[in-house]
């Protein structure tokens, strides 16, 4: 019999688990407070070998609804805590993740830190928050974890006080004191101006002052100062596919608001520096170009006659002043002393910030030059501009579809466009697009589809007027299969102006293709090809400069499995790259991913490093959603680690040699592909050709009820039908993640690697391909996280039981041989054995997750006979909650 190993805690788990408890007992009172700590003692115990379930299941039993309501608030609460804890942990141990060891790796390979700079002076690296529903937390709660984050390090520095004079200590009990009276669930659905504000929060209060800051330490480590090769963008406000309130309205707010934001910023900046330029012209010299800043200020204070700079920026602050007003609308909170004329342009602003710059270093040894404050904000405003982040557009290929049928229908160019074969719609709209003809008419009627999405694209262009062309630049194509699709967006474009034939760049806004489904991935590269044959096309992007192309990794899961979606993703992308260097254009992949390995989550530093050789060049984009957004840019520190993360790993991707040889990557190419083929037979067998799977997984899992929680603006499916084809992803991997199942993360991957019959080949694949090892470190962590016996208990909840005991028992067997397989290859003795941190960090959240599983299951049943306590389905909302917050990448 083997010995359990310990569950091993950080000092800062320990601490605030057990300012937890004081908390619930202070609260809740002893009774509570000792039968949720004897649940608690038990099932760690169980978890140590200790004790058996019997007494946890007793604890369990013994409590009341509303017992119930508080004992999952708790141990969502300590699971927080312990997130909180391990980010801490994780920054202070996980150094090598930057652009300086990048820099060291790089060098001993025989690569000097001019090639790398060269490199990031045209590189283009850009995080995308999207609304994606996966973050089950409120904005209240994560506030209180960041101010818990902040106190904490004021306790690292051995402070006794807080900055504002209160007891380290007690501040930190207050906060989860106000953790545990704050209410964990959403009452109302969020609509998509709340997640306008909840994205410009994080744009404001953490990616606007990390960034710059990054920057200056990438400055010293490159001895160069980089163009702002990382930016930021957003789908919030513009991703239209599948979600019907997102409109030209919203596409306003959230470009109103994100300039409203920066520009605040930009004024804050401005005044701080007047107050720090000081500088007298009896003590200093200045130059030209700040004299006729400072006089064209029209300050005539005469207290400032001597102080040119403060002028000058009166001068910059008026200007800027003006700009919020007229893109605003309305006046900034500290008004300017002087009028001015608004500035057109962020460059302009620049421009003025620069003068101010070069004269503080060309008239002072250099000490002042262009660090510190306005450094920083002259690096902000090359960044993010009057705009803040990109947003992107996004729409479905059947709904423009539909859109181009009705315009042209209309128009009477012709009546059935959509029963015309590829070559003859491809005619049509090249022919629209070589024409400066509009096919809309104010003064004919449409179909309400067509009105909304012209809508759109004319709010697009006003955007472009008042904000810059950087504030939309890219319109995704959602289940793009052909040439016509793209250039459908093209014809739509046009009708706002947005794309102009006779301009020598006559695209504004750069159409996307996202390939989904596994048949789209195996075609993107013929669609590319075709879509380069267009002599405009050419000439658009070689005046651009690229062409990007989004590849997506939830449906590719969902469709075909977990090792089929990512190696058809790797095959993809290097025929894509084949392609584009056919055609002589630069290629830059955006990558869909989600935060479960089901939706090709996992680490960002890894994934980056995996991708294949010559398909990242410097330039990659990248979603960040759900809960991923909070776990990452939470606080400016965890921000920076990852934004660093990502850039260090472009890096490295871009200019690395690959690890295996010519020959070798041929050799696991095929090997690969016959492994891949076997998965998704496996997968598709179970998913898709079962008879009664889709009753099997909407009993088995709370879909249902996940379908309730408020966590976002769109729908769980894009149609009312009941297919899983029709359900998205995020619903899909969120409902086997709460059942423990995790199957999207690992179905059919080991029966196909068991298959193959060169089971030394897939070990030495293994050990020396980094797609693989990242593949499988990914797919361990699944299984690690994942538990047949607890899911053995959600399979309890399907009616039919001997559909139950059929399907539930080829998973069981599947996840078995998944991880029987997984052992032998990397040898192994258990799961995690060569990670030993994410080992304990997983095995320190499992039991507390058993508890909250067990409770779900049986709130669940109570739900589904009917019983109506609202406590039911609250306890149900809170378990959710809570699994999702303990298992933290599970959406």
């Amino acid at each position: 019999m083997s010995i359990p190993r310990p569950i091993s805690q950080n000092a800062d788990i320990r601490y605030l688990g057990k300012l937890l408890g004081d908390v619930i007992r202070a609260y809740g009172g002893d009774r509570l407070f000792e039968r949720i700590e004897f649940i608690r003692s038990s099932s760690v115990d169980r978890y140590r070998g200790v004790k058996d379930a019997e007494a946890m299941g007793r604890g369990l039993d013994a409590l009341s609804l509303d017992d119930t309501l508080a004992f999952v608030r708790g141990f969502m609460l300590f699971s927080m805590l312990a997130n909180l804890a391990e980010d801490r942990q994780s920054a202070a141990t996980r150094s090598h993740d930057n652009l300086a060891t990048a820099l060291k790796e790089l060098a001993d390979a025989g690569i000097d830190v001019q090639r790398a700079a060269e490199l990031l002076d045209t590189a283009f690296i850009v995080p995308v928050l999207t609304a994606h529903p996966t973050e089950v937390m409120r904005k209240s709660m994560i506030d209180h974890r960041n101010r818990i984050a902040e106190l904490m390090r004021h306790r690292d520095l051995e402070r006794s006080e807080t900055p504002e004079g209160d007891l380290i200590e007690q501040a930190i009990v207050r906060q989860i004191a106000l953790l545990w009276q704050t209410r964990p669930l959403r009452r109302e659905r969020l609509y998509v101006a709340d997640e306008v504000e909840i994205a410009i929060t994080y744009l404001r209060e953490v990616f606007l002052p990390t960034l710059p800051t990054l920057y200056a330490r990438w400055e010293r480590a490159l001895g160069h100062r980089p163009r702002s090769f990382l930016r930021l963008g957003s789908w919030i406000g513009g991703d239209r596919d599948g979600n019907p309130n997102v409109t030209a309205d919203s596409l306003h707010l959230a470009l109103g608001r994100a300039s409203q934001s920066v520009l605040a910023s930009y004024l804050d900046e401005l005044h701080a520096l007047g107050a720090e330029l000081s500088i007298s012209t009896e003590l200093a010299q200045t130059s030209s170009e700040l004299e006729q800043l400072a006089d064209a200020s029209t300050d005539t204070n005469v207290a400032r006659n001597d102080e040119p700079y403060r002028r000058a920026i009166i001068g910059v602050y008026a200007r800027l002043a003006a700009t919020y007003q007229k893109v605003t609308g309305q006046l900034p909170s500290r008004q300017a002393s002087v009028s001015a004329e608004p500035y057109r342009t962020a460059e302009q602003l620049r421009g003025d910030l620069v003068s101010i710059a070069h004269s503080l270093r060309d008239n002072g040894a250099g000490l002042l030059g262009t660090s510190g404050a306005l450094g920083r904000l002259i690096r902000a405003v090359e960044t993010f501009g009057f705009h803040l982040a990109t947003l992107d557009l996004r729409q479905n290929a059947d709904v423009h579809e539909r859109v181009i049928a009705d315009l042209l229908k209309v128009a009477g160019v012709n009546d059935n466009y959509q029963e015309l074969q590829e070559a003859e719609r491809v005619a049509i709209l090249r022919q629209e697009l070589a024409s400066e003809r509009l096919l809309a008419s104010p003064f004919a009627q449409y179909r309400d589809e067509t009105l909304t999405e012209l809508s759109i694209v004319r709010a697009a262009a006003e955007a472009h007027s008042r904000y810059g062309r950087e504030a939309i630049s890219s319109y995704v194509i959602s289940k793009c299969e052909s040439v016509s699709d793209l250039l459908e967006v093209n014809v739509l474009l046009k009708e706002a102006g947005l794309y102009r034939p006779s301009d020598p760049s006559p695209a504004s806004i750069m159409v996307v293709p996202l390939f989904e489904t596994i048949t789209d991935l195996e075609q993107s590269a013929q669609v590319m090809r075709d879509w380069f044959s267009l002599p405009e096309v050419k000439q658009a992007t070689r005046t651009r400069g690229h062409q990007e192309v989004m590849v997506g990794y939830s449906d590719s899961n969902k469709d075909g499995g977990y090792l089929t979606s990512v190696w058809s993703l790797n095959r993809a992308t290097r025929a894509l790259a084949a392609v584009f260097a056919e055609s002589n254009t630069p290629m830059q992949i955006f990558h869909g991913r989600g935060g479960a390995v089901g939706r090709g989550g996992g680490s960002s530093f890894a994934a980056i490093r995996a991708q294949p050789a010559g398909t990242v060049q410097g330039r990659i984009r990248i979603t960040e959603q759900g809960e991923v957004i909070a776990a990452k840019y939470g606080t400016r520190e965890s921000a920076a680690e990852n934004l660093e993360a990502i850039t260090a790993a472009t890096l490295l991707a871009s200019l690395e040699g690959t690890d295996a040889s010519a020959g070798e990557r041929a050799h696991f190419v095929a090997a690969m592909d016959k492994i891949s083929t076997e998965a998704f037979r496996t997968y598709r067998a179970l998913v898709y050709e079962t008879q009664g799977f889709k009753t099997f997984f909407r009993q088995m899992t709370p879909l249902a009820e996940i379908a309730e929680l408020k966590i976002g603006s769109r729908p769980a499916s894009r149609t009312k039908s009941d297919r899983i084809e029709d359900l998205r992803a995020i619903p899909w991997v969120f409902s086997w993640a709460q059942a423990r199942v995790m199957l999207p993360g690992w179905y059919g991957v080991g029966q196909a690697l068991q298959s193959y019959p060169d089971q030394a080949l897939v070990r030495e694949m293994a050990a020396a391909w980094p797609f693989l090892r990242a593949t499988l470190d990914n797919l361990e962590m699944v299984l690690a996280k994942s538990d047949m016996a607890i899911a053995a208990r959600y399979a309890t909840l399907v009616e039919d039981r001997a559909l139950a005991d059929s399907i539930f028992n080829r998973i069981r067997d599947n996840w078995s041989a998944t991880h029987d397989c997984l052992l032998n290859i990397t040898s192994q003795t258990r799961l995690l054995e060569r990670n030993p941190d994410l080992d304990a960090s997983i095995r320190l959240r499992l039991p507390y997750i058993e508890p909250l599983n067990l409770l779900q299951v049986e709130l669940l049943k109570r739900h589904r006979a009917g019983e109506k306590d609202a406590r039911v389905r609250e306890g149900i909302q809170l378990s959710i909650n809570a699994v999702a917050t303990a298992l933290r990448n599970s959406g």
